[in-house]
């Protein structure tokens, strides 16, 4: 009697796992939605603050304090977590020069924890690690145990385009506290940032925070195509500046 009673059973066992599956999918939409939902606008922020683009006074603020406002979600999208991280720390950017030190450092201290909450999220998100080097330097000052963070940001993406303008420049401002290892990282962001066409950033950030370094940034483009070369070397010259970019030399013509 089993026997005819086993396909039987095995079907009900079946549906019965099928409609399990089922609940659990329901579940997990029902916890997930609100947070997707939630991300579609955001990624235009994200996009915005990584751009470092202006905004309206009070714009970025409003949306922080939504954001902030909405419950804890059972499943909270990367994305999501991301932009209120770079929203709270923008806004907390802006408080610093608009706040007494006290809210400011509040505001900076918060904006910290959501940073840290987005890469526990997104443990391998270089730029949220880089911003995370800024907010420490921010409350702290310059610290070399902060380095880990910016070694943490390269180690994740080391040659990111969309990131290498800014982490360029902070990594260079502290660029004879960084190991050797990641000295030669950041002279190949610079060198990828001329080959990207990046001129002026690259010159920007030549000409301040990476002039006591020039010869070994300049040295680092030799394997740059000569057309990008020669591009950075005609915008140094409009500065009138000494430096020779390696198989890019600019003609003087005093009558130019």
């Amino acid at each position: 009697m089993w026997n005819n009673h086993y396909p039987l059973a095995r079907g009900l066992l079946s549906r019965c796992f099928l409609l399990l599956c089922g609940c659990l999918g329901l579940a997990w939409c029902w916890a997930a939605l609100p947070s997707f939902w939630l991300t579609l606008p955001a990624r235009n922020l994200t996009a915005r603050i990584i751009a470092d683009e202006r905004f309206k006074p009070g714009q970025l603020e409003g949306s922080s304090l939504q954001m902030q406002a909405v419950r804890p979600l059972p499943i909270l999208q990367p994305e999501f977590a991301q932009a209120r991280a770079l929203v709270k720390l923008r806004t907390a950017e802006e408080a610093i020069r608009r706040k007494n030190p006290e809210d400011a450092d509040r505001d900076v201290a918060e904006s910290e924890k959501d940073v840290r909450l987005s890469l526990s999220v997104s443990p391998s998100d270089s730029f949220l690690w880089m911003m995370l080097y800024g907010v420490e330097t921010m409350r702290k000052g310059f610290d070399r145990n902060s380095i880990n963070m910016l070694e943490q940001s390269y180690t994740a993406a080391p040659l990111e385009g969309w990131i290498a303008v800014r982490r360029n420049r902070v990594s260079l401002a502290v660029f004879p506290f960084l190991s050797e290892a990641m000295q030669k990282l950041v002279l190949s962001e610079f060198a990828g940032m001329v080959s990207s066409d990046f001129i002026e950033d690259a010159a920007f950030n030549l000409i301040n925070v990476g002039w006591p370094h020039r010869d070994r940034l300049l040295a680092g483009l030799e394997q740059v195509d000569l057309v990008e070369r020669k591009a950075l070397a005609k915008r140094l010259a409009r500065e009138a500046l000494n430096v020779t970019v390696p198989g890019a030399e600019i003609e003087e013509r005093p009558w130019r």
